[in-house]
């Protein structure tokens, strides 16, 4: 599989996931600079890296959507290519509108930093094709600006189509107020576009999928996408 990771100034997590893609599993794995706009139709997943685009000035993502690689990002998932972003990289996909709904701040209003329990909610996606349905994967976050939300009909809609694919959940798999690390409307921790072909997340699967860090529940999404190619 080829492989490109876009690196926008305040990227911070691009190298973890050239460290996974790359020496981990073994992918071909390139950089993409965020003033390029080019053709990424060779590519097979563009990945947009967690950090802080631009400082996160305005609002987190909102500088990047109109990084000239993004105009690259949004024809290459138009056609078809499979596009994941991960926490700032959601939040950029986001405001660049490949997904829908907004984040905005946790409602602790606090920066949060600690290993959490998602809930594998399909696994007729690309992306978790290799989970196992309802499971439970225990993945870091890091971030301010985490809490998604959706108005209730939008959000309806998306279930009924399957494009929630993460909820927050305790170690045992059930949903609750506790275990919703930052005030995500139905607990949503990643989701898909309708043809499902781009992702967003806000934990970071890259930081858990090196057998040497002792937790490689992340590779169950990054095996996913591999078993395509």
């Amino acid at each position: 599989m080829k492989c490109g990771i876009v690196v926008f100034p305040g990227s911070n997590c691009d190298h973890d996931c050239y460290h996974i893609l790359n020496k981990v599993l073994g992918q071909e794995t390139h950089w993409l600079w965020h003033k390029d706009d080019v053709d990424l139709s060779s590519f097979d997943l563009v990945v947009l890296p967690g950090g802080f685009s631009y400082g996160d000035y305005l609002r987190a993502g909102a500088i990047s959507r109109f990084s000239p690689i993004i105009n690259s990002v949004i024809l290459f998932a138009e056609k078809g290519g499979k596009v994941l972003g991960i926490c700032n990289g959601f939040q950029i996909l986001l405001e660049s509108g490949l997904l829908p709904g907004a984040l905005i701040q946790n409602h602790t209003r606090k920066f949060i930093c600690k290993n959490i329990f998602i809930r594998v909610e399909t696994i007729n996606t690309p992306f978790t094709q290799e989970c196992k349905d309802q499971s439970v994967l225990q993945i870091p976050i890091a971030h301010h600006q985490g809490s998604y939300y959706i108005d209730p009909n939008s959000l309806k809609d998306m279930e009924e189509r399957g494009q929630i694919l993460f909820r927050y959940c305790d170690a045992k798999g059930k949903v609750t107020a506790e275990s919703n690390p930052n005030g995500s409307v139905s607990s949503v921790a990643g989701l898909c576009n309708e043809k499902k072909n781009v992702m967003g997340m806000m934990p970071h699967p890259e930081r858990c999928a090196d057998p040497l860090l002792g937790n490689i529940d992340g590779q169950n999404i990054f095996q996913s996408l591999l078993s395509q190619s």
